[in-house]
């Protein structure tokens, strides 16, 4: 088995400075890192790591981390074992969301210019990478999401077909960005990208960073690619109603952060107009028949209508106010994430392992 060491002192990354979409990535080639989230994959990884370029036109290196979500079957081992040069690995299970966002900060951390984001499985395959990073290369994009074409996967129900549409609709509308597979975990994307994405939920980053990618105001472009044959179901959900169940909280509750004032607004517009029509009512009929103390029950519910309006309203207020201020904190956590990243650079020269990543005496992949 490969040992796991301290990491080898490294030349200066490239582009350590965050790239944007509206520039091209200068020098003699960026650094690309592919991370891959595993919860007990030792017999889906190595086919997965074989299938992976070792080399793509335009990147100087590739090197592969693999983030072990507190697997029991000795994935990181195997994982050391195929060459990967880096692992981070929980020692207990904390969800997909967790390490996918542990591998993006492990990956500014190690001076990574390029982050490209597959499943352990091999669903995803190798040959499309240099496809789905091409944009970003180029400066096109900051964000590539792979289309995996849902409609032509066989094991895909006609129920998940139906509802992978409908949830790739409900994400554009909500980001403002024409991702086409909003559920696909194939991503390429650049270090201002890598910095700036947070997940404030369990389940998946999925359909969260595609929002909050629309919010920063991220370029986002889809690339076609192809899957290879199913391996396992997925793991992370049992049913098609827990997917909804799980999937519909993470978009109700990104509505509630992103656009609180919008999300309750119309709550509170919705309550106070039945306030002011029940009311209406009770009044009308109250001129038709002054003597006759008919319909209470209309101004009744009417007046509760129109006081749970005023708090739904207030609610919307104060919700746009920490929205604003959730942004400026994610705005200091972006500065903060390229500080501590230039920190682990300079460490990483100086021969001091990045705390928190187990890094092998795998060389990088270079042309």
């Amino acid at each position: 088995m490969t040992e796991l060491t301290t990491e080898p002192p490294l030349a200066p990354s490239l582009g350590e400075s965050p790239a944007s979409a509206s520039t091209l990535v200068t020098g003699p080639g960026p650094k690309l890192i592919i991370q891959i989230p595993c919860l007990n994959e030792r017999d889906h990884l190595p086919a997965t790591f074989a299938d992976l370029p070792r080399s793509i036109p335009g990147v100087a290196q590739i090197e592969v981390l693999v983030i072990d979500d507190g697997s029991s079957d000795g994935t990181s081992e195997v994982a050391a074992e195929l060459g990967a040069h880096h692992i981070v690995r929980f020692p207990r299970n904390r969800g997909l969301a967790a390490a996918h966002m542990a591998g993006l900060d492990a990956c500014l951390r190690l001076g990574a210019d390029l982050v490209v984001n597959t499943d352990a499985d091999n669903q995803y395959r190798g040959d499309d990478i240099a496809r789905l990073v091409a944009p970003v290369l180029e400066g096109r994009a900051d964000i590539t999401v792979g289309d995996r074409q849902t409609d032509t996967i066989a094991h895909f129900s006609w129920v998940k077909r139906v509802l992978q549409r409908w949830g790739s609709a409900l994400v554009r509308r909500a980001s403002g960005v024409s991702v086409v597979d909003s559920t696909s975990g194939f991503r390429a994307m650049n270090r201002k990208a890598i910095s700036t994405l947070f997940v404030h939920n369990s389940f998946t980053y999925t359909l969260e960073t595609m929002i909050q990618a629309g919010k920063a105001g991220l370029v986002v472009d889809n690339v076609k690619i192809e899957t290879n044959a199913q391996t396992r179901e997925s793991r992370l959900f049992s049913s098609i109603p827990e997917y909804l169940r799980r999937n519909g909280l993470v978009i109700l509750r990104a509505y509630g952060m992103y656009w609180p004032l919008q999300t309750f607004g119309f709550m509170a517009a919705f309550l106070v107009l039945l306030g002011v029509a029940l009311g209406g009512r009770f009044f009308y009929f109250y001129m038709l028949e002054p003597d006759v103390s008919g319909h209470i029950q209309s101004l009744q519910v009417g007046v509760g209508a129109v006081v749970l309006g005023f708090v739904v309203g207030l609610m919307a207020y104060l919700g746009d106010l920490l929205a604003a201020n959730r942004r400026l904190n994610e705005e200091l956590l972006a500065r903060v994430r390229r500080l501590d990243a230039e920190l682990a650079s300079d460490r990483r020269r100086r021969g001091i392992a990045v705390e928190g990543i187990l890094s092998t005496n795998a060389q990088p992949w270079r042309p």
